[in-house]
């Protein structure tokens, strides 16, 4: 290959990226939260909602977050930027209606409908090594099983509830990837093989109001078998 076919090459690969990056899209929304959820659940989320789009502008996801989401952080933990540790396990983070088929990260087949979404963790055990990379993950429970905003007894109890989402004795899950510099507004980002949907989440830590980062892969696998 000559230099010149080389460098024209290369350009016209930079010039296609950026369609590459369009496959998925976000919007906001003035639509309520469903009534398919609780009412407990509905008073805690936002009236506005994030929607996901595919190529063809087809509806895939439309999320709700909460408008404050309690968090347990120190004075300097608020200061230097609330992580995910901040976050008690088994919180509600927000809650979704899902269009279309899809599979979850854990690549197992959810129905279309209504669910909340909860924060999990990873066990470290021997069935999850290398399975992702990040123990963070929002959970998915059915509207009509999740009675309360409160976080739930234990962990074992949210996966009891999510397992009923994926229909299997695992629970139905959503990697949750690290965002440090949340967007302003909604953005979608390609991360590789998966897409992120990243948002800032109004928190609160006694009293005290703060911002968390959430990258929630709404489309994307995990590479283990």
């Amino acid at each position: 290959m000559t230099r010149t076919c080389f460098w024209s090459t290369v350009a016209t690969l930079l010039v296609a990226a950026p369609a590459w990056a369009a496959d998925y899209s976000v919007k906001e929304a003035a639509t309520p939260a469903p009534k398919e959820l609780q009412d407990a659940v509905r008073k805690v989320l936002k009236d506005k909602s994030v929607q996901v789009l595919d190529a063809k502008g087809a509806l895939l996801y439309e999320l709700w977050f909460r408008k404050e989401l309690p968090v347990k952080a120190t004075a300097a933990q608020i200061q230097n930027g609330l992580t995910y540790q901040e976050v008690p396990e088994t919180t509600l983070l927000g809650a979704v209606k899902i269009e279309q088929p899809i599979t979850d990260y854990r690549k197992q087949k959810i129905k279309p409908g209504v669910y909340t979404l909860r924060f999990g963790i990873q066990p470290m055990d021997g069935d999850h090594m290398g399975t992702a990379p990040y123990r963070e993950f929002a959970l998915l429970v059915p509207a009509d099983k999740d009675k309360t905003p409160d976080p739930l007894a234990d962990a074992k109890s949210l996966h009891e509830l999510s397992a009923e989402a994926s229909g299997k004795s695992h629970p139905a899950v959503m990697l949750l990837v690290p965002t440090s510099k949340p967007p302003a507004a909604p953005e979608i980002a390609n991360m590789g093989t998966d897409w992120v949907l990243k948002v800032k989440e109004e928190a609160t830590a006694d009293g005290k109001k703060a911002a968390l980062g959430l990258g929630l892969t709404v489309i994307g696998h995990t590479t283990a078998e």
